[in-house]
This record gives structure tokens, sequence and C-alpha cells, in this order.
């Protein structure tokens, strides 16, 4: 008998823990001719904003040592565009649908929150981008401030009653509190970490690799202080966590699950082997079996610190 896999996040059954990152997994179908995105257990879209963005100017993305520089600065379609194109072509995979969503203010990020709540297709869940350190306007600002991310999570709430999950950025100095003040404000989950403030330089051309300059590090170079900043958060909500940040195998996702996640994301990854998720989620499985466990989700927690 095969183990049970799936983990709950707040009224949000996932059929198992292994998401894709946002802004890593395009608006999902891009990633359909390498395997059959049913057997993740959730999709997050890339970042929608009221109006079509074209982001940031190359060079917009640039490798280091282990992981990668990203300035991409919340290029998308737009919320129509992605109403009436993207989100339709996710509705035939029995996986869920969380849609990661970003604005300059309260009230944008009101609007396509409302856009959403209007149209008849399937969305499981929201993640608020309120983390993204690569755009000038908002982005960080929301999730640098316990009370402005509480104010806009309480606005936010008051949309919908689907699954809320904020995004919070690590480049705090107490993701704890951020985490706080959302879990009070209705949040059914958060989501940790986005990417790190970063920078890599060319020293032949004495220039920076990002045109932005500074970007967002992520990848197996940001996974220590993931799970860090998802142990900190987990001793102070008791709302379920995402955990983000340098998981590339299923060793990864079960370090991420006893420290406190519920679920992961896995991000970077996707770039470097298009259906890592998939693999994650067969290895994840095997593992169970090998390990004679029953249910995944009894692990979540489980760091014995003892020691």
């Amino acid at each position: 008998m095969s183990a049970d896999l799936r983990v709950s996040i707040g009224s949000l059954t996932l059929n198992n823990p292994v998401l894709v990152a946002s802004g890593t997994f395009g608006y999902g179908e891009e990633f359909a001719p390498y395997f059959d995105l049913s057997v993740l257990g959730g999709v997050v879209t890339k970042t929608i904003t009221l109006e079509p963005r074209a982001g940031n100017p190359p060079p917009r993305i640039a490798e280091t040592a282990a992981g990668m520089l990203n300035s991409i600065g919340l290029a998308n379609v737009g919320v129509e565009v992605f109403v009436r194109e993207k989100l339709p072509a996710l509705q035939r995979y029995s996986t869920a649908i969380i849609v990661n969503i970003a604005g300059r203010s309260a009230d944008e990020f009101k609007a396509v929150l409302r856009r959403l709540e209007e149209c008849d297709l399937r969305i499981d869940g929201y993640e608020l981008n309120y983390s993204c350190p690569n755009v000038k306007e908002g982005g960080m600002a929301f999730s640098a401030r316990p009370d402005v991310a509480y104010e806009v999570t309480v606005a936010l709430r008051k949309e919908t009653t689907r699954p809320l999950i904020a995004k919070l950025t690590p480049n705090v100095t107490r993701i704890g509190e951020i985490a706080r003040a959302v879990a009070e404000a209705g949040a059914d989950a958060v989501s940790a970490i986005n990417t790190l403030v970063g920078m890599a330089v060319d020293h032949r051309t004495r220039t920076p690799k990002l045109a932005t300059v500074v970007g967002g590090l992520s990848g197996p170079a940001i996974k220590p202080v993931a799970l860090a900043k998802v142990w900190e958060i987990k001793n102070a909500v008791s709302i379920p966590i995402i955990g983000v940040g340098g998981i590339q195998n299923y060793e990864d996702v079960l370090e991420f699950m006893l420290v406190g996640a519920s679920a992961v994301q896995v991000g970077t990854a996707n770039f470097v082997t298009p259906d890592c998720a998939a693999r994650i989620v067969r290895d994840l499985e095997s593992y169970c079996d090998r390990e004679g466990i029953d249910r995944l989700a009894d692990l979540v927690g489980r760091l014995n610190v003892e020691c």
C-alpha cells in the first residue's frame, strides 16, 4: 500500500507537498511537454499584476557558484490576459492552482484579486507576493514591516474566502514578526523564503552582471538560510508554512518538513531539470515505502533538537 502523501494548507488539501515556485514555472503549460502536471501538489503561477509589465531591462539573469541571480521585475501578461489565455489551460490538470498576485499598492492588490474572483475558472488559492526584491515600487516593502503586512492582508482577507498564502522576504531582521502579523490578519499560510538580495560582478569589464546592479539570489546557496527562516516562523505562528529555497531533491523536502514546513516549492531547480518536481514526488513515494512511513504529513515539525 502506497503512503499517504497528502498535506493540508488551511482548508486546501494537496495531493502531495511538492509545488513549483512562482516565477520559475511560467504559467504552467510551458512545462507540460516534460511531464504530467497533475502529479504535482500544486502549481504556483507567475506573478500577476493588474496591468501587463515588461519587467526590468536585460541582462536579468546571472549564474553564481551555487545558485542564480535574477532581476526579472515581475514581467507578466496582466490579469486580463491571464484570465483569458493562461488560466483556462491549467484547468485540465488535477493539481492545485495557486495564483501569485502583486500590486504597487494595497488597492492594486485588491483590484487583481477582485478580477480573479469574478472569473468562473478554478483557483484553489492565492499567494500574495509581498516580497519581490526586484521592483522599485512596493515589493519587499509589503513584508518588511509587520504593520504594513497586517493592513494589506486584512484588506485582501475581506475580498475572498479562498486560501491566502503570504510570501515573505528573508531580507528582514525578524521574519517571525512578519509571519505573526499576517497570521493575525487572516492569512491561511505563509511561504518562505523569497530570494535574498545579491550581486554579481564581471571583473574584466568592471561592471555588474545585472542591469539593475543587484537582484534576487536563489538556488542551493540559500537553502540553509531558508531552513533557518522556516524554523523561526514555525516557532512564531501556528499556521502552515510552505518552504522555499534551494530544494533540488526529496532529501531537501524531508529537511524542510522536519523543520516545520507542511509543503515546499521547487524553484531554481526547474531551470536545470524541467521534470525535477515530478521526480521528487516519485522519490518521496519510494522513500515512504522504503522507510515504512504511512503518512508523510506526520514528519512535519518532528525535528529533534534535544542533542
